[in-house]
């Protein structure tokens, strides 16, 4: 037992190598997840460790290493295919043949494990000196950034990861060079581990903590992905999100189209493949949807109306001037500004912005707007001459988003909301035709809810709960000419269109006014800004990237004097709602299916971060915490220089030597009163030291030390020098020492 003890403690610098290489595996199994299934990364995950413990616990020869290795990786595996249920043993069939069938089984996620089993041991075997530390991590940082900027993938997580291991791995190494080179001295260091282990702390949090606060600085350059992209021509593609036909489109799937913001609604329907090329960035401290254009006349086929043909009045807008709204709520709204900056070529008809943009700040950084219409029933912002006028690159808006009292809202009537109010037709129009196995299916739903909010409140959660997400739906099952009856009773299946279209007319044939919209989701969150929220709670301007697979469509269901209020009728998404009830919060995104991909991935990713602190926030706490410690101490430690300095302040000139030996002199005396050491008013300092040398034998040398010192600097005229001043500290410091330890 005591050898292995001095094998473990002669190989503790290979024991924290294999630690840092796990963070680092970690981070590339964090890239890999939404790549792999979901057995391959739990057995690689669970080999990777297995094969550390084995490492790190029994320093025996490498060969015996490998073989308990081996057979443990084979096992992880066979255990993950079972718990999965991928391999059900059958205990009567030959031992041959379960061999064969369970090898079978494992051998497709056997190669993963055994290839991560193979690196960790060739890097813990190769990577042994600090120059090949450093190739090792500059490896792995610059494959983080090629996919970083070659991908849609945000890897800035796993690049900060890898650099705190990098920088682990080198202390590590520096320590064990330090024992070999100086073993004396490594005796000595080893005596203090807490004071050793405070400095690296503190190292290690004021490199975060200069990550993290560092400046953000947008670069001047187009990243490689995006430059890449837009030079093939694939990233600017002007496609429907499902519109079946094939014109202006990239990509392939099942229509051949791609997703994108669509021009024309006409015929919904069809299937259409991702597309993530970047559209735009937006900068705010709110998630939003970004909005584009309204839709209110439904043919049976899709949305008829276009910009031409829609009712409403237009007016020029200009920037700094108040952008009226036909709906503005009577209720609490939140003002909110931020800053798009589009990131492709393409044209649109209106510029993008959340509900209700009610002011144009700057259009490319200047404050006058020109070439745009407001158009004020439907909340569009448009452009003029949108075929030929340039799209802006940059644009700041302010918006008031409503406020919205569930509560107080669930309670109103039909009466209370639209009585004696005008509600233009096109709000509820449906078509003759409409089916009325739709409206019967509308009825149905809602039968139990009295009031318009709690109606449309049921046909979203049935709508989300019932019909599955894909962007590929089987058209052969559709048999009805209307697009929301073939959805609801046939296809059963499909992707925004398809639910907020229904929602929209489901809710129209109650007499619920609604419309229907579309424009962005919300895209995906820098990572960088989860950091910097720890600041005091204050508002902070993230960045979120929008991609062509962010195209979204949702609904708007007008509550008389509370407004357009948007619901998410889609599986897998989350309108960012305000609200003013606690007790009714909005619902998270659900786990979408499979098929669902990278927006609603990122909906309920940020759910799940707004639910609590991220690890890397819990980095960045604990960093700062240290410092702030670290910080305390050195004041604590420099406490008498303070007090010199504040003393300095107050007399306006520096203390002389024979001062600070008074000052000190109250100091101790101050530390004995503490200690129990009693003087009288009217006690001079000789009389009352000694009084305690009697009382403290073993303290009696400083004591009169101390004495003497201090009559020398208060009433002789000799001049009192810094070494003097120097001598009496070191005397208190010995003082104090005496007193702690006698008694």
């Amino acid at each position: 037992m005591r050898n292995w003890w001095n094998l473990m403690k002669s190989s503790w610098h290979r024991s924290f190598g294999l630690l840092w290489m796990i963070i680092i595996a970690l981070q590339w199994l964090s890239f890999t997840e939404p790549i792999w299934l979901q057995q391959t990364s739990t057995a690689v995950l669970i080999t990777l460790a297995a094969v550390a413990v084995i490492e790190i616990l029994l320093p025996i020869s490498i060969l015996y290493r490998i073989m308990i290795e081996a057979a443990a990786v084979l096992y992880i595996v066979y255990r993950t295919i079972q718990y999965y249920g991928l391999y059900i043993p059958y205990p009567a069939a030959p031992l041959d043949e379960r061999l064969t069938d369970a090898l079978s089984q494992m051998t497709p996620y056997l190669w993963f494990a055994l290839g991560g089993w193979a690196i960790m041991l060739s890097a813990s075997l190769l990577v042994t000196t600090k120059s090949r530390i450093l190739l090792f991590i500059g490896m792995n940082i610059a494959a983080f950034a090629a996919l970083d900027s070659f991908t849609p993938s945000v890897l800035w997580q796993e690049v900060a990861w890898t650099v705190f291991a990098g920088l682990g791995w080198l202390v590590s190494n520096h320590l064990k060079s330090f024992q070999l080179r100086y073993p004396r001295g490594w005796k000595y260091l080893i005596d203090y581990p807490l004071k050793i282990s405070v400095n690296i702390a503190v190292i290690f949090a004021l490199v975060i903590l200069t990550g993290v606060n560092a400046p953000s600085v947008k670069p001047t350059l187009t990243d490689p992905y995006t430059a890449w992209r837009e030079w093939n021509g694939s990233g600017a593609p002007q496609t429907n999100r499902a519109d079946n036909t094939e014109t202006e489109s990239s990509g392939t799937g099942s229509s051949g189209t791609a997703s994108g913001y669509s021009l024309n609604d006409a015929n919904l329907g069809g299937g259409f493949s991702f597309d993530y090329s970047p559209v735009m960035s937006v900068t705010s401290s709110s998630r939003i949807y970004m909005r584009g254009e309204t839709r209110n006349i439904y043919s049976g086929t899709g949305w008829s109306d276009n910009l031409r043909n829609k009712q409403g009045s237009l007016e020029p807008a200009e920037a700094g001037k108040a952008l009226e709204n036909d709906y503005t709520p009577s209720t609490p709204t939140q003002e909110l500004q931020y800053t798009v900056r589009m990131l492709s070529n393409n044209r649109y008809p209106v510029l993008f912005g959340a509900y209700s943009i009610s002011r144009i700040d700057s259009i490319n950084g200047e404050t006058e707007a020109g070439g745009l219409s407001w158009r004020s029933r439907d909340g569009e912002l448009l452009i003029n001459g949108a075929d030929s006028a340039p799209y802006p690159k940059t644009y700041e808006l302010t918006s008031e988003l409503p406020v919205v009292p569930v509560q107080e809202l669930s309670a109103k009537t039909f009466s209370d909301l639209y009585g004696g109010k005008n509600i233009p037709n096109p709000f509820l129009q449906l078509p003759n035709n409409f089916p009325e196995r739709v409206r019967n299916l509308a009825r149905e739903i809602t039968a139990q809810a009295q009031t318009p909010y709690e109606k449309t409140m049921l046909l979203q959660q049935y709508l989300q709960q019932t019909f599955p997400y894909t962007n590929d739906p089987d058209l052969s099952l559709k048999k009805s000419r209307d697009f929301v009856e073939g959805f609801l009773f046939e296809i059963k299946e499909g992707y925004c269109d398809y639910y907020s279209t229904a929602l929209v007319t489901m809710a129209r044939s109650l007499n619920i006014p609604a419309r229907w919209v579309k424009g962005y989701a919300p895209g995906e969150q820098a990572q960088l800004p989860d950091s910097l929220a720890l600041r005091q709670g204050e508002a902070v301007n993230n960045n979120y990237t929008i991609t062509n697979a962010d195209a979204h469509s949702w609904a708007e269901v007008y509550f008389g004097d509370y407004g357009w209020i948007p619901v998410e009728a889609t599986p897998g998404f989350d309108t960012p709602l305000l609200t003013q009830s606690e007790s009714d919060p909005q619902p998270e995104a659900s786990e979408a299916p499979n098929e669902v991909t990278q927006d609603e991935e990122q909906t309920a990713g940020e759910g799940s971060e707004e639910s609590g602190l991220s690890v890397g926030t819990w980095v960045v706490a604990a960093a700062a915490a240290i410092a702030a410690g670290w910080a305390a101490f050195l004041l604590w430690q420099r406490r008498s220089d303070l007090r010199y300095l504040l003393q300095r302040i107050r007399s306006g000139r520096p203390l002389s030597s024979a001062e600070k030996i008074v000052a000190e002199t109250e100091r101790w005396v101050a530390f004995m009163r503490r200690k129990g050491f009693s003087r009288d008013k009217h006690e001079t300092l000789r009389e009352s030291v000694s009084r305690w040398k009697g009382e403290r034998p073993g303290a009696s040398e400083s004591l009169s030390a101390l004495l003497g010192w201090f009559e020398k600097a208060k009433y002789s005229p000799e001049v009192i020098e810094d070494k003097d001043w120097q001598a009496v500290y070191t005397e208190a410091l010995r003082l104090r020492k005496s007193v702690k330890l006698t008694k």
